[in-house]
């Protein structure tokens, strides 16, 4: 045998002995997996529905309200009425909800909100938007954002799974007030005003209507 093969054989010998060796310290992998991380484990198995490994707090829960307060039990009984529910979402959700009806209460819009009002909250709107046209006012409004958002209280009622959490918000926007003349009378098209809020929002966990009605405000 001639000494180029050999030495190929050798060599051969010493890349199988290497991977043998690499194999019984590294293991196998098949495909592309990430190292394994070294946090601790998460409190969610599905980050869609927010379920709780056993014994460990809903983050998404406690991340807004104190752990075990009458609203965080409130959140937990939510939750299990309708899985799909998530606190983040919904709060979320509740940030877009109140430009939109600021913004259509103000441009006297409010056809658009009846699904997202409940009924007495419609007709005082409806009421306040007739009076001011019987005026010949007209409000010019621009909402600037919510600098603010918060959940304050969360209640579920078991036997009827009525929901209702309150929300408050600072938010920000440019306001004028006109006649039917065109004359300024209120507010100021380049100044910027906070606007506080307090708004309840209510709905039954589990029916098919996914809409949260706005069911009380307060300042």
């Amino acid at each position: 045998m001639n000494s180029p093969i050999l030495q190929l054989l050798v060599l051969a010998g010493i890349a199988i002995f290497l991977v043998l060796r690499l194999r019984s310290v590294l293991g196998t992998r098949d495909g592309f997996e990430k190292p394994p991380a070294q946090s601790a484990p998460s409190s969610r198995r599905d980050t869609r529905d927010f379920e709780v490994i056993e014994g460990g707090p809903d983050l998404d829960i406690t991340d807004h309200v104190p752990e075990g307060s009458d609203s965080a039990k409130a959140l937990a009984a939510m939750k299990r009425a309708e899985p799909s529910f998530g606190v983040s979402d919904f709060l979320s959700g509740a940030r877009g909800a109140y430009e939109m009806i600021l913004m259509g209460f103000d441009r006297g819009e409010i056809e658009d909100l009846k699904p997202f009002l409940d009924s007495e909250i419609y007709d005082t709107f409806e009421q306040v938007v007739d009076q001011r046209a019987e005026q010949g006012l007209t409000i010019q409004s621009e909402f600037i954002g919510v600098r603010e958002l918060s959940l304050v209280e969360a209640t579920f009622d078991e036997d009827t799974r009525r929901a209702e959490i309150t929300v408050r918000y600072v938010g920000e926007l440019t306001s004028v007030v006109k006649d039917d003349t065109g004359q300024v009378i209120e507010g100021s098209a380049t100044a910027v005003k906070k606007q506080k809020d307090v708004w309840t929002y209510g709905r039954t966990m589990g029916s098919d209507d996914p809409n949260w009605q706005l069911v009380a405000t307060d300042e």
